[in-house]
C-alpha cells in the first residue's frame, strides 16, 4: 500500500465527543482561516487540543480538514485522521474529503468515503458528484462511474450543469467518447468547461477531425457566447498535432496571438509539440525561443521533438543545455534522449544516459526506458545482445519490449530469435496483429513463404485483422484520407493517371521495385502494382497534382513506411524539387533531393 492512500473507515462513536470551550473552538476557526502553511495548521490543532476543544469535533474538523485539503503540501493522510476522528460529518466535510481524495495521487478512497456517507444516511449534494466522477475518471474506474451516475440521477443532481460536465469529462477519459457526446448534446446551457471537455474528449480519444468539428461549433455558436481559452487551445492544438494539421494549427496560432493566449506556458508548450509533430521543427523553435519562462515541458518537447524528426545529435545538445540550466529532466525527457540515441545509432551514448537516469537525477528507469534500450541495440544489429538484455531486465518485459525485439528481428532476419519472440507474445498479448505482421516480415525476408500462408490461413481463423495502412495529407484547410488502392475520392483517375506518370519518371531514374517487402508469393508483375498504390503515394499524387510547385507535402501515416515506398519518396522529392515529409509511426522522414533525414537508418 502507498503511504497516501490510507483505507478509510467510519467514525467512531458520538460518545468519544465531549462539549468544547466556544472560546477557543472561534479563536482556532479564525486562525485556520488565515493561516498557509502546515506547520501552522498543526500548531492550531495543538492549541485546539489544549483550549479544551476534542480531536473529533464537527466544528473544527470541518475547517481543518478544509484547511489541510486546500494546502498542497499537506499530506492527505493527516486530513483523514482528522476526518477519521468525526462521529457524525456533515456533507461538506464529506465532500472536502472526497475532493482532496479526488485530486490526489491515490483517488480510490473517495469512493469508500461516499460510502460513508450513505450508509450514515447524509444526502449527497450537487458538489459530492463532480468529485467523486473526476476520481472515477482518474481510476478510469467505469462501472464506478456508472453507479455514481445512476445514483446522481436519484438524487435529483444530474442536471447540475458542474454534475454534467464531469460525466462528459469522465465518459470521454474512460473513452467513451459517443457517451460523452450524447450528454453534452443534451447539456442546456452549455458552459466553457462543456465545450472544453467533450473537445478534449475528442482530442485524447483519437478522433481529431470531431474535435475540430466541434471547435467550429464553439466559436460559431451565436447564442452560446462561450468563448475559447488557453485549455480549449491546447485540446485544438492536440487535434491539429495528431492529424498532422499544420495550416490549422497555424491558425490557430494566430488566433492565440491575438487573444493574447499564446503567453500561457501550457499554451506554448502544445504549439511546441504541434509544431514537432507536423515536422515543421524551424517553428517549434521558434515558439521555444519565444516563451518568457520555460518549464521542464517546454525543454522536453522540444527535445523528444528534435529526436522524433530524426535529429538525434541537436536532440542532445539541447538537453546538454538544460543541463546547463540546472532543471530536472522528468521520466519523458529521458524517454525523448534515448529515443534521439536508438535513431541514431549511438549505442555507447544510450547506456550512458541510461546508467546516468538512476546515478544523477535519481529516475528509476521504467519500462518505456529499458524500451528504448532494447530498440537501442536492435536497430544496432545487435539483437542477440537486444535478447540478453530482456532476459536479465529487472522488471517483467512486456508485449511491447518483445514486440519491439520482433521487429528488429524482421529487421536484419534472425529467425530463431523472432520465433521465440513470438512465442512471449502469444502468451502475453494473443491476437494482436501487428506480431502476425511482423512475423510474416521475418518469414518473408528469410524466403519461408509455407510459413507465410500458414501464418495468414491462422490470422482469417483466429479472427485477427491487420490494422488497415491509412495516410492522411493537408491541403487548402482540409485533411484528405487515402487507403491502399483507394478509388473513392473525387480525383481518382487524376491520381492514378499521375501514379503512371511517377513510375514512368522513376524507372528513368533507374529505381527498381523492392517487391521483397510485399508479403505474398505472386507474380512480380503484381506485387510491383501493389507498392504503386500504398496509401502515401496515393496522398503524395493527389498532393502533386493539388498544390503549387514547390510547396512542402506532408503526410501522416498510421503505420511504419516499408523500404521500398522510402526509396520512392526520396526521388520523388528529386524528381519533383519537393520537400517531403512523412509521419509513420514511430519516426519522421524528411525527404529532400533525393535523401532522407533519417540517413536509411530507421
Amino acid at each position: 500500500m502507498q503511504p497516501e492512500q490510507v483505507p478509510v473507515t467510519a467514525a467512531p462513536p458520538p460518545t468519544q465527543v465531549s462539549s468544547a470551550n466556544p472560546a477557543a473552538l472561534r479563536r482556532c476557526i479564525a486562525l485556520l482561516h488565515t493561516s498557509k502553511s502546515l506547520p501552522r495548521f498543526k500548531q492550531i490543532h495543538a492549541f485546539a487540543i489544549r483550549g479544551g476543544v476534542p480531536l473529533g469535533h464537527p466544528g473544527l474538523a470541518k475547517h481543518l480538514v478544509f484547511a489541510l485539503v486546500s494546502l498542497a503540501d499537506a499530506p492527505i493522510s493527516y486530513a483523514h485522521t482528522v476526518f477519521g476522528q468525526v462521529p457524525a460529518p456533515c456533507v461538506f466535510t464529506c465532500n472536502t474529503m472526497i475532493r482532496g481524495y479526488a485530486e490526489s495521487r491515490y483517488p480510490r478512497p473517495a469512493l469508500d468515503v461516499h460510502r460513508i456517507m450513505l450508509a450514515a444516511a447524509v444526502p449527497p449534494d450537487s458538489h459530492t458528484y463532480p468529485f467523486l466522477l473526476k476520481a472515477c475518471a482518474k481510476l478510469l474506474f467505469l462501472r464506478d462511474g456508472e453507479r455514481v451516475h445512476c445514483r446522481s440521477v436519484k438524487d435529483g443532481h444530474d442536471l447540475s450543469v458542474f454534475v454534467q460536465n464531469t460525466l462528459v469529462h469522465f465518459y470521454a477519459a474512460c473513452g467513451l467518447f459517443e457517451s460523452a457526446h450524447k450528454l453534452f448534446d443534451g447539456m442546456h446551457p452549455k458552459n466553457l468547461v462543456s465545450w472544453n471537455s467533450v473537445i478534449n474528449g475528442f482530442a485524447i480519444n483519437g478522433r481529431p477531425n470531431e474535435a475540430l468539428t466541434l471547435f467550429r461549433e464553439m466559436v460559431m455558436d451565436e447564442d452560446g457566447g462561450v468563448e475559447p481559452d488557453g485549455f480549449t487551445m491546447v485540446s485544438l492544438l492536440c487535434a491539429c498535432a495528431e492529424m498532422g494539421a499544420l495550416a490549422l494549427g497555424r491558425r490557430a496560432h494566430v488566433y492565440l496571438v491575438k487573444r493574447g493566449l499564446d503567453r500561457n506556458t501550457h499554451v506554448a508548450n502544445a504549439l511546441i509539440d504541434l509544431y514537432a509533430k507536423c515536422g515543421s521543427i524551424e517553428e517549434a523553435y521558434k515558439v521555444f525561443d519565444e516563451i518568457g519562462e520555460r518549464s521542464v515541458v517546454s525543454w522536453t518537447s522540444l527535445i523528444v521533438g528534435l529526436a522524433v524528426n530524426g535529429f538525434g545529435e541537436e536532440s542532445l545538445d539541447l538537453f546538454g543545455e538544460m543541463e546547463k540550466q540546472r532543471l530536472m529532466p522528468t521520466e519523458i525527457t529521458l524517454v525523448g534522449v534515448l529515443y534521439a540515441c536508438s535513431h541514431c545509432g549511438l549505442v555507447d551514448d544510450g547506456f550512458r544516459y541510461f546508467n546516468r537516469m538512476a546515478a544523477e537525477y535519481g529516475i528509476v528507469p521504467k519500462i518505456e526506458h529499458y524500451g528504448c534500450m532494447v530498440d537501442l541495440l536492435g536497430r544496432a544489429g545487435l539483437v542477440e545482445e537486444a535478447h540478453n538484455y530482456i532476459t536479465n531486465m529487472p522488471l517483467e518485459p512486456n508485449a511491447v519490449i518483445w514486440r519491439t525485439l520482433l521487429g528488429a528481428c524482421a529487421m536484419h532476419k534472425r529467425l530463431a530469435i523472432g520465433e521465440a519472440a513470438w512465442a512471449r507474445l502469444v502468451e502475453l498479448d494473443p491476437g494482436h496483429s501487428g506480431d502476425y505482421v511482423l512475423l510474416s516480415n521475418l518469414y518473408a525476408a528469410v524466403g519461408r513463404w509455407g510459413s507465410v500462408h500458414k501464418l495468414r490461413r491462422s490470422m482469417l481463423k483466429g479472427g485477427v485483422r491487420k490494422t488497415p495502412g491509412h495516410s492522411l495529407v493537408e491541403l487548402g484547410n482540409r485533411v484528405y484520407e487515402f487507403v491502399m488502392g483507394d478509388r473513392s475520392h473525387a480525383e481518382s483517375d487524376q491520381i492514378y493517371e499521375m501514379l503512371e506518370e511517377i513510375a514512368t519518371r522513376l524507372r528513368l531514374e533507374g529505381y527498381v521495385p523492392r517487391t521483397t517487402n510485399v508479403l505474398a508469393d505472386i507474380e512480380e508483375e503484381e506485387k510491383e502494382t501493389a507498392l504503386n498504390y500504398h496509401s502515401e503515394r496515393l496522398a503524395i499524387a493527389f498532393a502533386l497534382l493539388n498544390s503549387a510547385p514547390g510547396t512542402p507535402i506532408r503526410i501522416v501515416k498510421n503505420l511504419r513506411v516499408c523500404a521500398d515506398c522510402h526509396l520512392v519518396t526520396k526521388l520523388i522529392s528529386k524528381i519533383y524539387e519537393r520537400e517531403i515529409v512523412v509521419r509513420d509511426r514511430s519516426r519522421f522522414h524528411h525527404f529532400r533531393g533525393g535523401s532522407c533525414s533519417c540517413k536509411d537508418y530507421w
